[in-house]
C-alpha cells in the first residue's frame, strides 16, 4: 500500500532531473481506492449495526464491488513496487516497509480475535500484500523482458487457479491462505493468494511494460496543487495508516447513532425471509406457503416482542416461535386463520 522508498514528493528540487521518488498521481489514485473502501466499509457497518434493513455490503453486487475495492488495491501495490525498485532494489527500505505491513496484518488479526473471535481475520487484505511483497522479489529483479512475460503469466495462471485447482488436499484450515479450499473460511476479510496474487502480478506485468512511457508522461509530472488534490496525496502516502484507523472511527460513529436512535425497525427482515423460505422448501414445505409464510412470521415475531431482542430465545420463547410458524405456514395453505 505504500511505495518501498521513503523518500517523499517534494524531497528534491524540481529542477534537479533526477525522477521522484513518489508521484503524485499514484498517490491520488491510491487515496480515490481508500475513499472507495471506507464508504464500503461504512455501508457493511450500517448493515452489521442494524441501522439499514438490509447490508448492502453483503449483498450479491456488494460483494461484487468489494472485489473491485481490494483488486484495485492488490493492482496497485504490484504499480507501486514496480516503481520503487525502477533504479534497483534498496533493501532497508523495503525492509522497513514489509515490516510495517506486517505489523499491522499482525495487528488486524489480534484486534479482530480479540473482539470477533468466531470471524476473526487471518488472512485478509494487509497479510496478502506482505505475503505477495515477498513472492514478487524475483519479478522484480529480473531482466524487464522476463519479468513482463513471467508475471503475465502468473497473474493468468493464479487467476484460473483459483477456479480450477481446487481439492479436498487443499481443504485445510492450516492452507486457507490458499485459497483453493471447496468452502471458503468463516472470517471477516480474506484475500488469498489464489487469485489476489495474481492481481499483483498483473499490477507488475503493467508497471514494467508500461513505466518507460509513464515516465515521460504529463501524468508523471502532475503536482497536487489545492487544498483537496493535496489532501488526496497525502491520504495516499500514509494508506495504511487510514486503513487502519478508519474502520474503528467509522464503526465507533455509527454504534453511536445506533444507541440513540435503535436499529431499523426493518433491519434483518430480508434475510430472515429468505433463510426462513430455505429451511421452509428443505424440509418439504410448498414454495409459494413457505414465501407466504416467510412474511407472516416476521410480521408475528416483531408484533410479539421476539424480533431483535440480541439474544437467543428461552425455551419458553423458543416454543412460542415455532408454534406461530406452524400456524403462518397453515395459513399460508388455507387450512388455518394466521396467528
Amino acid at each position: 500500500m505504500h511505495d518501498a522508498t521513503p523518500a517523499r514528493a517534494g524531497d528534491q528540487p524540481a529542477d534537479t532531473g533526477r525522477p521522484r521518488a513518489r508521484l503524485d498521481v499514484i498517490d491520488a489514485v491510491r487515496a480515490a481506492a481508500l475513499v472507495a473502501m471506507a464508504s464500503y466499509h461504512f455501508t457493511w457497518d450500517l448493515g452489521f449495526l442494524r441501522l439499514t434493513p438490509l447490508n448492502a455490503a453483503l449483498t450479491p453486487p456488494g460483494r461484487v464491488i468489494a472485489h473491485l475495492i481490494a483488486g484495485s488495491f492488490l493492482l496497485l501495490v504490484g504499480i507501486s513496487l514496480v516503481l520503487a525498485t525502477r533504479n534497483g532494489l534498496r533493501w532497508r527500505p523495503y525492509l522497513m516497509r514489509l515490516a510495517r505491513i506486517g505489523a499491522g496484518a499482525i495487528l488486524i488479526t489480534g484486534m479482530t480475535y480479540w473482539v470477533m473471535r468466531d470471524g476473526f481475520i487471518f488472512f485478509g487484505i494487509l497479510h496478502c500484500i506482505a505475503v505477495s511483497s515477498v513472492l514478487a522479489l524475483p519479478l522484480l529483479l529480473m531482466p524487464r523482458r522476463a519479468g513482463i512475460v513471467l508475471s503475465t503469466l502468473l497473474s493468468i495462471g493464479l487467476i484460473l487457479g483459483s477456479v480450477t485447482l481446487r481439492a479436498s488436499l487443499l481443504d485445510e484450515p492450516a492452507l486457507a491462505f490458499l485459497g483453493l479450499a471447496h468452502l471458503p473460511p468463516q472470517t471477516n476479510d480474506w484475500v488469498p493468494l489464489f487469485p489476489w496474487f495474481g492481481i499483483v502480478c498483473a499490477g507488475i506485468a503493467l508497471g514494467r511494460l508500461g513505466l518507460p512511457a509513464f515516465l515521460r508522461s504529463p501524468l508523471a509530472r502532475w503536482r497536487a496543487e489545492g487544498r483537496l488534490a493535496r489532501a488526496a496525496t497525502f491520504a495516499g502516502r500514509h494508506s495504511l495508516a487510514f486503513y487502519l484507523i478508519h474502520q474503528p472511527v467509522l464503526y465507533g460513529l455509527v454504534y453511536a447513532v445506533v444507541s440513540v436512535t435503535g436499529p431499523h425497525p426493518r433491519a434483518g427482515v430480508a434475510e430472515f425471509r429468505t433463510e426462513f423460505e430455505g429451511n421452509c422448501t428443505r424440509t418439504g414445505g410448498a414454495r409459494e406457503a413457505c414465501h407466504v409464510a416467510s412474511k407472516c412470521i416476521a410480521d408475528v415475531l416483531r408484533r410479539e416482542g421476539l424480533w431483535g431482542s440480541g439474544r437467543p430465545y428461552t425455551l419458553e420463547e423458543r416454543a412460542k416461535a415455532q408454534g406461530f410458524a406452524r400456524q403462518c405456514y397453515e395459513a399460508a395453505e388455507g387450512t388455518a386463520s394466521p396467528p
